[in-house]
């Protein structure tokens, strides 16, 4: 991802939604950042020369993004956003060490919306290796906007984050009732650690007589076990369509024998999944809802 193209990316989704005066001063500030303090000032006041209006996409934008970064999606983002991310990515240093030291200084007095854009930013910064700490403490936060920038539509932690910090973003995602199909790079990183830490969740649950999101049942498909697969029964006997659906998807990833004759028990519900009637996505944005 050269440093250039992402940021000629970002000014051309930006300067046409930008009315006259913010693209003068904007590009006033991206041209004469030679301090510390400049960059400081200009992010701070960024908002009042931008605005805060949600950024208009294009497919071809969209798809452009996702050239330039794997898993990179602005479709969220506002014109607030995107003039911070160009100066941040913009801050004037000799040393790694010294965008780091700055970005910290930052991180350390922003406000919400500003931490929300630092997070959602951390996958175009510079030295993106030097960041994990600072993501895994996004992963930590108890502010719901603030995890949603690092958790969701975000390709940094799939990319850097250490299995720990990975599983405790996915769980805290179901914890927290965010939907799983907009983790980047969820079914890249399942592993066996967090679909026993899952199904554990889902006992707990079923013991309370509490609800449970079918897209839990994502992190366990590839690990159903002779001792487990009894839990993707019960959901086959659930009276909701998407709990059946969720069912279906975890026995067709499965490789276990035992997981495909289940399926095969339900002739009408394996015809609609091989008819792609269903996925995870739409599970997803189903249980969402």
């Amino acid at each position: 991802m050269p440093a250039a193209n992402i940021s000629d990316y970002l000014l051309k989704i930006l300067l046409p939604q930008l009315p006259a005066p913010g693209v003068t001063w904007l590009q006033k500030q991206l041209d004469n950042l030679k301090t510390e303090k400049d960059f400081y000032l200009a992010f701070s006041v960024a908002p009042r020369y931008t605005g805060k209006k949600p950024i208009i996409l294009s497919e071809t934008d969209q798809q452009e993004a996702e050239n330039l970064r794997a898993g990179f999606n602005p479709q969220n983002w506002t014109t607030d956003q995107v003039a911070r991310a160009l100066l941040v990515r913009a801050i004037p240093h000799e040393t790694p060490e010294q965008y780091v030291a700055i970005l910290n200084k930052v991180f350390s007095t922003a406000d919400l919306s500003e931490l929300v854009t630092l997070y959602a930013s951390l996958p175009l910064l510079p030295y993106p290796e030097r960041h994990v700490m600072r993501a895994a403490e996004g992963v930590r936060t108890t502010m719901t906007q603030v995890f949603d920038a690092i958790a969701l539509n975000n390709p940094y932690p799939h990319d850097y984050l250490p299995e720990e910090a990975w599983n405790q973003l996915v769980l805290k995602s179901i914890f927290n009732v965010r939907p799983l199909y907009r983790i980047y790079g969820l079914d890249a990183r399942r592993n066996e650690a967090l679909a026993n830490i899952a199904i554990d969740y889902a006992h707990e649950r079923w013991a309370a007589g509490r609800t449970l999101t079918p897209e839990l049942w994502r992190l366990v498909g590839p690990f159903i076990s002779a001792e487990n697969i009894k839990d993707i029964q019960r959901l086959l006997q659930s009276p909701e369509n998407i709990q059946k659906e969720a069912a279906a998807l975890a026995l067709a990833e499965s490789n276990l024998p035992e997981a495909k004759d289940l399926l095969s028990k339900f002739p009408e519900l394996k015809k609609q999944l091989q008819a792609g009637d269903f996925n995870w996505q739409t599970v997803g944005e189903g249980a969402y809802k």
